[in-house]
This record gives structure tokens, sequence and C-alpha cells, in this order.
């Protein structure tokens, strides 16, 4: 195919060989299946700024750490050089999650290096070679729900120890391989202690696992992994070996109004986000 005008450095620099394939054009990247030597990877292509989508995108960036004041007053500021800044932390957030979550234990896709926008990684697939389908186009048996809802949990739990929090995790950015769930996607991953919204955004991942695991088990509809790995966490008690039961009484006596309200709009949101997200996969089929 003709080689995209942003991946045409990567191959006057011998990074990659062969465009082969576009594998799909979202909201924040297009990703191209490419041959670098004799190894079949992809290519995500970070969307600009000005033609990316992402809901709320300075929610997700609180708590960054940048080098200087510098740096600090650009971006606050909006200037040209923030602005470039801005952007350069974006690309390079999913880069340090990827990294960090693969030495903490979680299953993610292997990175080899982002170069202008371009971050070329791992093309998860079968042993056939064939792109692994995302979880939501994934049927399965009760059991097999129960046993990689617990995976996942387990992978959930290993990144809030790492201090990361997905952040838009749904069955859109988890891929299923013969070995079971791989979790993708994750340039706007949130730091779990310095973000205000850390909590909220904790228990959506979480519950967003359990609705879809839940479809084919319903006793997961019932569990609680969300709080109870959380109040784990503000103790300091959650540790890569704590063992979950998915069970949480909560001592508070009444509701707090504010929550509630919290979440039904938090649910009301990823229900249209995900009717967005279904619509794209139609039309990229």
């Amino acid at each position: 195919m003709k080689i995209p005008k942003r991946l045409q450095p990567l191959v006057d620099d011998g990074l990659i060989d062969e465009v082969i394939s576009r594998l799909m054009s979202g909201k924040e990247a297009d990703v191209f299946v490419v041959r670098c030597g004799e190894h079949i990877r992809c290519a995500k292509i970070y969307k600009d700024a000005i033609k990316r989508s992402f809901k709320k995108a300075a929610q997700y960036q609180e708590g960054r750490k940048v080098r200087g004041g510098r740096q600090a007053r650009a971006m606050e500021k909006r200037s040209s050089y923030g602005r470039q800044l801005e952007e350069k932390i974006w690309q390079n957030a999913e880069v340090d999650a990827l990294s960090r979550l693969a030495n903490a234990g979680v299953r993610v896709p292997e990175t080899f290096g982002c170069v202008d926008g371009v971050l070329l990684m791992e093309l998860v697939a079968d042993e056939a070679g064939h792109v692994a389908p995302q979880l939501g186009e994934v049927t399965m048996s009760a059991e097999q729900a129960i046993e990689d809802h617990a995976i996942m949990m387990h992978y959930i739990k290993l990144m809030l120890c790492a201090g990361i929090i997905h952040g838009d995790l749904s069955e859109f950015n988890v891929l299923v391989d013969d070995s079971g769930p791989v979790i993708i996607d994750l340039p706007q991953a949130v730091n779990a202690a310095a973000n205000n919204s850390a909590e909220a955004m904790f228990a959506r991942d979480v519950n967003n696992m359990r609705r879809y695991y839940g479809d084919f088990a319903p006793a997961l509809l019932h569990t609680q992994y969300a709080k109870e790995m959380w109040a784990l966490f503000e103790e300091g008690n959650l540790t890569p070996n704590s063992t979950l039961s998915g069970e949480f009484e909560d001592d508070s006596d009444s509701a707090d109004v504010d929550s509630v309200l919290e979440e039904i709009k938090a649910a009301m949101e990823e229900a249209q986000e995900r009717k967005e997200r279904i619509r794209e996969a139609e039309e990229n089929a």
C-alpha cells in the first residue's frame, strides 16, 4: 500500500521495511501493520491534538510531571511551545506506561520505540498470525468469563500497585490472543496518587470489566473489586500479592449522594462512548 506521510521518515531510516495494511483508525490514533525485517509489527500514529477527540484530556493529564517551571508555565499558558510539550507528554505517557506495566507483570504489547509521534510495537496475534480480536468481539462460556475476569482483576491490581490507572479501560481496549487478555491503548494513563479523578476512573475501569464479563457470568455483576482494591490502596495495604475476594462492606451509614450522581453520570457517558466505539468499529470493518 501507499506509505502514509507520517511513516515515510521511519521507512527512510530503515525502521520500517514495508507498510502492509491499515489496521484501524480511531479518535486518538491510526494504526498500521508493518514489516520490520523479519518481524510483523504495528505502527501507531498519534493524531495531533487539533484532530484528536479524546474527551477531557486535561483531566487525564492532571498529575503528570514536567521537568521545569518554564515547561509548566508554557503548558499553563497554552503557548505554541506549551502545546508541543503537551503533545510530547501525551505520546510518551503510553510508552512509559507500557514499559512500567510490562515490568510489573501485566500483559501489554512490547514496544520498540516512539519516533516523531509514531509508536512501533508488537502486533498482538494468534499462532496463525491473525490479528487478535478485541474483547468486545469475543464470546465465551461462563467458566471462561470467570477465569478471564480474574486475570483482568489481577492485572488491574498490578497496575494500581505500579501507580497507574488505565483511565479508558473497556472491551475496546483489551485484545484476546491464544494466551488470554492483553491490555492496550494507554496514552491517557492516569497517575493513581496525583489525580483528583483517579478513584472515579479506577472504578469505571474495573466496573467496565465487570459489566462485560458479567454478561457471560452474571454472578460477577455482584462483585465489588473496585471498592475493595481502592480501599486497600488508600490504606497502603495493596500489594501484588494481595488476595482479593471481590467483596466489600461500606462502613458509611448514609449514601454519598454526590458520589452516586457522579457514578450515574459516568455510566451514562460510558454508555454513549460505547455506542460511538461500536459505530466506529462497524465503519472500520
